[in-house]
């Protein structure tokens, strides 16, 4: 099993089929991507690289990324993707952790190629030489056979908690996600566009495998990045696009079609379906996202442990608004998806009753086969065949799983749990509040406090007031859970993936402590 044999098929079936594009551009056919793809695996293998070696992918989004992602796979090599925002010393650690012997950069992401030791080479895909290996000489005329539990994808951890570990990902973990796709998320037709707003070293990336498996177009905004005025104009010149967002880019989408006066059909003319995940979608913005563009939205849970695949709520429990338990599920992240089991379990790893809160576990051919070099990791992740996913939930008697907090984030005060997404679905609701993050903070007599840092809407005429904000949530939550203090914040600090970082937060709640002393 070699996912390069997706491109393969393709390519024999309808050679001449769009494939690649750069914004509304055409650059490469079905047939075409295969060819490049053949001849980057042969200037690897001539380069020493043989079965199993590591390829870095340090790119921004670019029409050249999946030719040279499935170019890899095409010589049997192992793509470590990495963000384009890294900074090059982060990349030369992965480098160094992953053993990687060769690498792909674009647009100044390692200006001096030097910088980066270790590696055969480095390689700019604006190059020439670039140009030359994708579109002239010999390609393999043989894809490199590969074991289902061979990795194919190494894909290292965020790390906003100490060093990122390398998750092993293998061709039969992606072909389940891939196939998974179809039943669970979202039906493919070959005339569907997948659009890359999001990085494709991260989730998104990992999307072109159920499109390829469709025969879809694959569409690299001109920007190569996320503009939702762009992704607006984009969807209409080429047909509707699909996607997948964090929470974050979902909002600015919703923003630009109320300042467009997009009505929901007319949002359907660019958008077929997004597809979001990777942090919390609180209700509140998700119903938004309903009344303002229509019933187009998919949610996934899942983790770079289990790429993609764990639950999902599918566009029919969004959009039913009829269902006696509706706020339920819109607050929850769906039923698993078909491939796996979920459990929510005790420390001792039995399963708990309806209701109760405990970790989540995922089991399944989409749980990775392990840390890279990490046995240690490896033995505390994945116990008894479950992935321990360090995320606390409860399901329900349906199975809709309702995630609470990170474990690491349920705040203890007074010998209660406190969810800091309970107390932030309820601050969101509050007159003026766009963004809210909830983290706790030592307090000497009740353990931990509830700090609540907030971000008003734009162009609110009167500030918010913490009293005011105090007196809602005393309104709508136990007086035991509601924020000792609020933080009036312009924004809230994030990761290359949209995700609030919470570490950050109470280290500026810590700073400020020491300052009072």
């Amino acid at each position: 099993m070699n996912l390069a044999h997706l491109l393969l098929k393709q390519a024999r079936r309808d050679p001449s089929r769009p494939a690649i594009f750069s914004g509304a551009d055409c650059v490469a056919t079905h047939g075409e991507w295969a060819e490049r793809a053949a001849r980057v695996g042969a200037r690897l293998q001539a380069q020493g690289l043989v079965p199993g070696d590591r390829v870095v992918l340090f790119m921004h989004n670019h029409p050249r990324y999946l030719e040279l992602l499935f170019g890899a796979w095409w010589a049997g090599l192992v793509v470590v993707p990495v963000n384009a925002k890294l900074h090059v010393k982060e990349l030369q650690w992965i480098v160094d952790n992953a053993q990687v012997r060769w690498a792909f950069v674009s647009n100044g992401t390692v200006p001096n190629p030097a910088e980066v030791t270790g590696l055969d080479g480095v390689m700019d895909v604006d190059s020439g030489e670039c140009g030359a290996w994708l579109n002239e000489g010999a390609g393999l005329s043989d894809i490199e056979a590969r074991s289902p539990d061979d990795t194919a994808w190494l894909f290292y951890t965020s790390g906003t908690t100490g060093r990122p570990k390398g998750v092993m990902i293998t061709h039969r973990n992606l072909m389940t996600m891939g196939l998974t796709y179809f039943n669970d998320v979202d039906p493919i037709a070959a005339e569907d566009a997948i659009a890359y707003a999001a990085p494709m070293s991260h989730g998104a990336g990992l999307y072109a495998i159920p499109h390829l498996m469709a025969g879809a177009r694959h569409v690299v905004p001109a920007s190569g990045g996320f503009d939702a005025a762009e992704l607006f104009a984009l969807g209409r010149e080429i047909g509707p696009l699909s996607l997948f967002a964090a929470p974050t880019i979902v909002k600015r989408i919703v923003e630009q079609a109320e300042l467009e006066q997009r009505s929901p059909a007319e949002c359907g003319h660019s958008f077929k379906t997004i597809v979001y995940g990777g942090a919390p979608m609180y209700a509140a913005d998700i119903q938004r996202a309903l009344r303002v563009m229509g019933p187009r939205f998919v949610q996934i849970y899942g983790q770079g442990e289990s790429p993609m695949t764990g639950t999902a709520l599918s566009r029919a429990q969004i959009a039913n608004a009829t269902h006696p338990s509706h706020a339920e599920h819109l607050a929850s992240v769906g039923v698993a998806q078909t491939p796996v089991g979920i459990r929510v379990a005790g420390p001792d790893g039995q399963a708990l009753p309806p209701g109760e809160v405990g970790e989540v576990l995922i089991q399944g051919d989409s749980v990775m086969a392990g840390y890279w070099r990490n046995p240690e990791a490896t033995a505390s992740a994945i116990r008894n065949g479950w992935l321990w996913t360090g995320d606390m939930g409860a399901l329900d008697a349906e199975g809709f799983l309702t995630l609470k907090d990170r474990s690491k984030d349920l705040i203890i005060s007074g010998g209660s749990n406190i969810y800091p997404r309970e107390v932030e679905e309820v601050l969101l609701t509050a007159p003026g509040v766009a963004e809210v993050a909830v983290v706790g903070t030592p307090d000497a007599e009740w353990g931990e406090s509830v700090v609540a840092f907030v971000v008003p809407q734009a162009g609110l005429s009167v500030a918010l007031d913490a009293q005011a904000l105090d007196a809602f949530c005393l309104e709508h939550i136990a007086r035991f859970k509601r924020p000792k203090r609020y933080e009036i914040v312009d924004s809230l600090p994030k990761n290359n993936y949209g995700k609030v970082l919470k570490t950050a937060l109470r280290e500026q709640v810590d700073l400020g402590e020491k300052g009072k002393t």
